[in-house]
């Protein structure tokens, strides 16, 4: 009978303590507590933290026009590149322009010599002194015909060739700036362009004579696109 009483007891101690673990029930809230509880959801907001752009990358720019560049560098060479902030580009520009415009004057310059001869030469007649071409005429005065006919048909193909180079290189510098402009509108470029120089030791002869071979110093450039 004892026995009983003590298993009746013991399973009553642990109904009561596994009850007592249980959460309290939020019918037993106060109305003050309910408010707080709506307060700290609504003022609590997700925290995002802040993105760090690279200084040495372009990152895409939606005002920045590859029409507007287009336009530039199809009125004055360059332009557009210096709307895209590219001002590094304009000597290569200017140079590579300023050479083909001065084969131009060359080529033109023989051109209209060599026509005034032939001209004189297929009329059978010479240029009286003090004419323009009147030395010119006198120092090719031993060479056939057809020597001055070939000079004059060279200088004038050089000539064409010439202009249409300037043309295309125009060209060209336009599809460039609309390029660059077009990789600034939409995408992200690295412009960490730098020069490294760095002392090193070189072989001469490293396959015939081994690493016993007279050693000289030496610079190499690293250059980093």
């Amino acid at each position: 009978m004892y026995k009983i009483l003590l298993v009746i007891l013991l399973v009553s101690g642990f109904t009561l303590a596994a009850r007592a673990q249980n959460p309290t029930l939020r019918d037993n809230d106060t109305k003050k507590d309910s408010i707080n509880r709506h307060r700290d959801s609504v003022s609590s907001k997700p925290f995002v933290p802040k993105i760090k752009h690279d200084e040495q990358k372009y990152h895409p720019d939606s005002t920045h026009s590859p029409h507007k560049a287009v336009i530039r560098s199809l009125i004055v060479p360059g332009l557009g590149q210096l709307y895209n902030h590219q001002w590094w580009k304009l000597p290569l520009i200017y140079t590579a322009l300023g050479l083909i415009g001065d084969a131009y004057v060359f080529n033109e310059g023989y051109y209209q010599e060599f026509l005034a001869l032939s001209k004189y030469r297929e009329h059978g007649t010479a240029p009286a002194p003090g004419d323009k071409y009147y030395v010119d005429y006198n120092l090719y005065a031993s060479q056939p015909d057809q020597t001055i006919y070939d000079a004059n048909n060279s200088y004038r193909r050089d000539r064409d060739l010439s202009i249409m180079g300037f043309v295309a290189f125009w060209g060209i510098q336009v599809v460039d700036a609309y390029i660059a402009a077009k990789f600034q509108h939409s995408y992200t470029m690295d412009t960490d362009f730098s020069l490294r120089v760095d002392p090193v030791i070189l072989n001469q002869n490293l396959v015939a004579q081994g690493f016993n071979g007279p050693m000289v110093p030496g610079l190499k450039l690293s250059l980093t696109f």
